[in-house]
């Protein structure tokens, strides 16, 4: 079925496909190629309700049910199966029942076959990814019979003096946070505690970067798009900025950050 074959109060751009048993509420709208699987099945608004929104390139597996009220995201893939109860970020894969974030598409781990060394290590590495800007810092560590140390020194390790930190915790494992790009402000972000992931996204390249422990540091140039998620119960995620908060540098609209980064946009 095409979107020729879709009832007149659903709005839908050219190639779009639905497979067999595909079913698609009124009021919905779809972007240009969105793919609909077999039995896929978008859920009827009630009353006053929103109809859900595909965007461009979205891809929705066999049996995926998708809720009113919510956007999926640019190109974001739905598992087979999948519950979505809430809206997807664009480029994002989402899976389970209820969906949640499990990858992104078009990604590469950072680092992938480094090894960390099991003896101490009192230098800074600097390790490039395939982001713009974006490196990766194993920081000094020292361990001896007292416990472990690990240091990062401003700007010689840490790649701009802070004027601010935050730190972020009791994440739940299945939410993300981040999910922004800021004009001027630079970042640097060390899991103290647990484990978690970033990903980072220069609108071009998108790379997945593990922070696993509290001496990999992951530096953040402006406008870079970056997610946190896969957190784990005990992460403690501490944050380094290079400005104070100001709510005009963030932008938080992924369609926005593509332009400003090929420079069709300005703050």
């Amino acid at each position: 079925m095409s979107a020729r074959d879709l009832p007149v109060d659903v709005l839908a751009g050219p190639g779009c496909q639905l497979r067999p048993g595909a079913y698609v509420a009124p009021g919905t709208t779809l972007g240009q190629q969105v793919w609909v699987g077999p039995n896929a099945s978008f859920v009827d608004p009630e009353p006053g309700q929103a109809a859900a929104v595909a965007e461009d390139g979205v891809q929705i597996g066999a049996g995926a049910v998708i809720f009113p009220a919510l956007t999926l995201g640019r190109a974001c893939v739905v598992r087979p199966g999948a519950v979505v109860q809430r809206s997807v970020p664009p480029g994002a894969i989402v899976e389970g029942h209820p969906a949640a974030i499990v990858g992104y598409v078009n990604m590469t781990p950072a680092l992938q076959g480094e090894r960390r060394r099991a003896e101490d290590d009192r230098t800074s590495r600097v390790v490039a990814t395939g982001v713009r800007g974006v490196t990766v810092h194993n920081l000094p560590l020292v361990s001896d019979l007292r416990g472990d140390l690990t240091v990062g020194e401003f700007p010689r390790d840490v790649p701009f003096d802070p004027r601010r930190y935050f730190i972020v915790f009791g994440v739940p494992g299945r939410e993300v946070r981040g999910e922004h790009a800021h004009w001027r402000c630079h970042q640097f972000l060390v899991c103290v505690k647990g484990h978690m992931s970033v990903v980072a996204d220069d609108g071009a390249q998108r790379v997945e970067v593990a922070l696993d422990a509290p001496n990999r540091g992951l530096y953040l140039p402006p406008l870079t798009w970056a997610t946190q998620y896969k957190h784990s119960s005990d992460a403690v995620l501490l944050v380094f900025a290079s400005d104070h908060y100001d709510s005009a540098d963030y932008i938080r609209d992924y369609d926005r950050f593509l332009a400003a980064v090929h420079g069709g946009d300005q703050p």
